[in-house]
């Protein structure tokens, strides 16, 4: 008789599912703890994730490299007008330590310093001892350097992903966009004013630079810095218009990418946060507060004698041998100081200074740049007979150049003042409308004056054929730090416009502290130094502008902008001149009460 086998109990059955399922999750446990440890020791995310980087193998690459798949960065791009790149973000990665993870600090510091060769290892080694628990090692890293690092599998580090702002131009417009810190936070420039718009608009913010004129612009001024040995310079060209800023440039200047490394002299903006007297080029504010007035006329004329005021004398260089008295235009085409503090005697204090607050020379320049500086002007109580006198001929007070070149487009596009700006017309939002400040025929009077300066003047040499620019020299002494004039250490400056049949374009050029040579027969004046910089300018980037030589028409363009030297008097009108005028009497009686005290 066979025998039965004894059936399982239920206990056996159950006993056995529990250890089969024990079994299966010990399994997956250890699988995910494994997959867990894999990922937080090779892949480890940073402390904020903003952006993604992945390391996955590239698919099909018989090598497996990693490919990194570039996240999106916070900071828009900056562009010039025609959409040249300025300023861009890129991705970064930055290596960070949690101190605490870390094994054997002077081992990992070693390992990492055969990767990153800049790292300064008694540094490393000093900030991961003292910080437990957050210390950055490196910024910046190269893709390749990642890659290295990661392979390195050393617990307690980790990378973060970031942004590096990047300036394609280096030193090209490096004033005009300016730079941000090591946390994207613009520090100068138009990073710093449109800082807020720029970190939260992802939107290529587009300027009215043009990148091809501001490279030639650059390049001219800087050989010319170079040429005459000077301290530095500036030069802008401005649509007058519509105040757009064409191109804008300080020397010396930086690379954009080397902010850091930049010297003050080459960080200061001496196109706007610069003041500096302007010598004869404010004689075209006096000709035109003159004009506007109606007090006076093209065909009065000035005495050119000196003037004694107790101790101080105005008089004009020695090597000018001026008529006793000179017409109006006279006055402007040579450039006579005692000429141009005569009109302004004639006008007097109080319209002088509505004139100087109307044309915008008493605020500070409005302009896109945190930079841009307040001019140096003297308190409405030292207001005086003196003052007037040097500041109808562009001493006494201190100009950013980008507020002179402002005054000189106002009088050549129409009398409008416009607001100077570095953004397109077309972007602008709620612009500010020009001011009328002059009549069109005052306008109109004073190109041809600005042009007569050219063609019969002190500014010959900025002559640019085919273009009929007109324009003002302006040669002041320099300021030391304690307020004294420099002898033979001059600032040399020439406003002009281009071109004045149809005027459309303003340039200003200014050397600082210049030093004469061989071609310029040791003279160090505006002439002869600032004067052929702005002839070079014009004729390089008018092209560029759409503006080209008008030589079929020269001779009803020049007839059209003529203006002769010594216009006639109108019968039965009484000009100013040797028998009449009102403020060689008021001068008289200021010398008498300086003379006594009074």
């Amino acid at each position: 008789m066979r025998q039965k086998k004894a059936s399982s109990s239920p206990l056996d059955i159950e006993k056995s599912r529990l250890l089969l399922a024990s079994f299966i999750f010990l399994v997956l446990f250890l699988a995910l703890s494994f997959k867990t440890a894999w990922i937080s020791l090779f892949y480890p995310l940073p402390p904020s994730v903003a952006l993604e980087t992945s390391l996955t193998p590239d698919e099909g690459s018989s090598t497996g490299t990693p490919t990194l798949h570039i996240p999106h960065v916070q900071r828009a791009p900056i562009t010039d007008r025609n959409g040249q790149t300025l300023a861009v973000s890129l991705p970064v990665v930055s290596l960070y330590a949690h101190p605490d993870e870390l094994i054997e600090i002077h081992h990992v510091v070693n390992q990492l310093k055969k990767i990153l060769p800049n790292i300064d290892i008694k540094k490393t080694i000093y900030h991961l001892e003292h910080n437990k628990k957050f210390a950055y090692i490196a910024r910046n890293l190269t893709p390749k350097e990642e890659i290295q690092v990661n392979n390195l599998g050393i617990p307690g580090l980790y990378f973060e992903n970031s942004e590096k702002r990047h300036y394609p131009l280096g030193h090209v417009a490096a004033h005009v966009v300016g730079g941000v810190d090591i946390d994207e936070h613009g520090i100068s420039g138009i990073e710093k004013y449109f800082d807020d718009r720029l970190s939260s608009d992802r939107t290529p913010l587009n300027l009215s630079i043009d990148v091809r004129v501001q490279e030639i612009v650059r390049s001219t001024l800087i050989d010319a810095v170079n040429n005459f040995n000077a301290q530095g310079g500036c030069a802008i060209v401005m649509d007058i218009h519509t105040g757009e800023i064409i191109a804008l440039v300080s020397a010396p200047d930086f690379d954009g990418n080397q902010l850091n490394k930049a010297s003050m002299d080459a960080r200061f903006n001496r196109a706007v946060t610069g003041a500096y007297e302007p010598g004869s080029t404010l004689k075209l504010q006096t000709a035109a507060m003159a004009l506007q007035s109606g007090k006076i006329h093209l065909w009065d004329r000035f005495s050119t004698s000196p003037i004694h005021i107790g101790r101080f004398k105005i008089s004009d260089l020695s090597t000018d041998h001026f008529a006793p008295y000179l017409s109006f235009p006279e006055v402007l085409a040579y450039s006579s100081n005692l000429g141009a503090a005569h009109i302004a005697l004639d006008i007097g204090e109080v319209k002088q200074e509505e004139w100087f607050k109307k044309i915008g020379f008493l605020d500070r320049v409005p302009i896109e740049l945190p930079e841009a500086a307040r001019p140096l002007y003297p308190a409405a109580s030292q207001w005086k007979t003196t003052t007037v006198l040097t500041i109808g001929f562009g001493h006494g007070i201190a100009e950013p150049p980008l507020s002179i070149l402002r005054g000189v487009a106002t009088l050549a596009n129409g009398g409008l003042l416009v607001t100077p700006t570095l953004i397109p017309a077309k972007n602008r939002i709620n612009p500010a409308k020009p001011i009328r400040i002059m009549s069109e025929t005052t306008s109109q009077q004073l190109r041809k004056i600005l042009r007569l300066d050219i063609t019969h003047g002190t500014g010959r040499k900025a002559e640019a054929l085919g273009y009929y620019p007109g324009g003002k020299t302006g040669t002041a002494e320099k300021i030391d730090a304690h307020g004294h004039y420099m002898k033979h250490t001059n600032i040399t400056a020439f406003a002009g416009v281009f071109p004045m049949n149809n005027p459309k374009y303003a340039v200003y050029v200014m050397l600082d502290a210049p030093k004469g040579n061989a071609s310029t027969y040791g003279f160090q004046t505006a002439g002869w130094i600032a004067a052929p910089i702005f002839s070079k300018i014009v004729l390089r980037v008018a092209p560029m502008l759409g503006i080209y030589p008008n030589f079929a028409d020269a001779e009803q363009i020049e007839e059209s902008l003529s203006m002769p030297m010594q216009p006639a008097i109108p019968a039965g009108v009484r000009a100013l001149g040797p028998d009449y005028d009102p403020g060689e009497l008021r001068l008289e009686m200021e010398s008498l009460k300086k003379s006594h005290h009074f």
